[in-house]
Protein backbone atom coordinates (compact mmCIF):
# COMPACT_ATOMS: atom_id res chain seq x y z
CA UNK A 1 0.00 0.00 0.00
CA UNK A 2 1.22 3.37 -0.79
CA UNK A 3 0.81 6.90 0.29
CA UNK A 4 -1.36 7.41 -3.53
CA UNK A 5 -4.28 5.13 -1.45
CA UNK A 6 -4.41 7.14 1.61
CA UNK A 7 -4.22 10.62 -0.25
CA UNK A 8 -7.47 8.76 -2.51
CA UNK A 9 -8.94 8.07 1.08
CA UNK A 10 -9.08 11.40 1.86
CA UNK A 11 -10.13 13.13 -0.93
CA UNK A 12 -13.20 11.14 -1.10
CA UNK A 13 -13.18 12.07 2.90
CA UNK A 14 -12.69 15.78 2.08
CA UNK A 15 -15.05 15.91 -0.85
CA UNK A 16 -17.92 13.53 0.78
CA UNK A 17 -17.74 16.01 3.60
CA UNK A 18 -18.17 19.44 1.51
CA UNK A 19 -21.33 17.85 -0.41
CA UNK A 20 -22.62 16.77 3.01
CA UNK A 21 -22.41 20.20 4.31
CA UNK A 22 -24.11 22.11 1.27
CA UNK A 23 -26.88 19.33 1.20
CA UNK A 24 -27.71 20.34 4.76
CA UNK A 25 -27.40 23.88 4.32
CA UNK A 26 -29.90 23.63 1.31
CA UNK A 27 -32.49 21.77 3.48
CA UNK A 28 -31.76 18.41 1.74
CA UNK A 29 -30.77 16.03 4.42
CA UNK A 30 -31.90 12.70 3.07
CA UNK A 31 -29.68 13.36 0.41
CA UNK A 32 -26.86 14.31 2.39
CA UNK A 33 -27.14 11.04 4.26
CA UNK A 34 -27.13 9.01 0.96
CA UNK A 35 -23.73 11.45 -0.03
CA UNK A 36 -22.32 10.25 3.23
CA UNK A 37 -22.99 6.43 2.79
CA UNK A 38 -21.77 5.91 -0.84
CA UNK A 39 -18.91 7.50 0.23
CA UNK A 40 -18.45 5.04 3.20
CA UNK A 41 -19.44 2.44 0.82
CA UNK A 42 -17.00 3.50 -1.73
CA UNK A 43 -14.09 3.68 0.80
CA UNK A 44 -15.01 0.25 2.24
CA UNK A 45 -15.03 -1.39 -1.41
CA UNK A 46 -11.25 0.51 -1.62
CA UNK A 47 -10.09 -1.24 1.72
CA UNK A 48 -11.67 -4.48 1.00
CA UNK A 49 -9.77 -4.83 -2.11
CA UNK A 50 -5.97 -3.83 0.09
CA UNK A 51 -7.28 -6.69 2.79
CA UNK A 52 -7.84 -9.29 -0.06
CA UNK A 53 -4.49 -8.25 -1.43
CA UNK A 54 -2.64 -8.44 2.21
CA UNK A 55 -4.45 -12.21 2.64
CA UNK A 56 -3.19 -13.04 -0.26
CA UNK A 57 0.32 -12.09 0.27
CA UNK A 58 0.32 -13.20 3.74
CA UNK A 59 -0.98 -16.70 2.08
CA UNK A 60 1.98 -16.87 -0.14
CA UNK A 61 4.59 -15.87 1.92
CA UNK A 62 3.60 -18.87 4.29
CA UNK A 63 3.02 -20.94 1.48
CA UNK A 64 -0.35 -22.25 2.59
Amino acid sequence: MNIDFVFKIAAIGIIVAVLNQLLIRSGREEQAMMTTLAGLIVVLMMIIEQISTLFETIKNLFSL
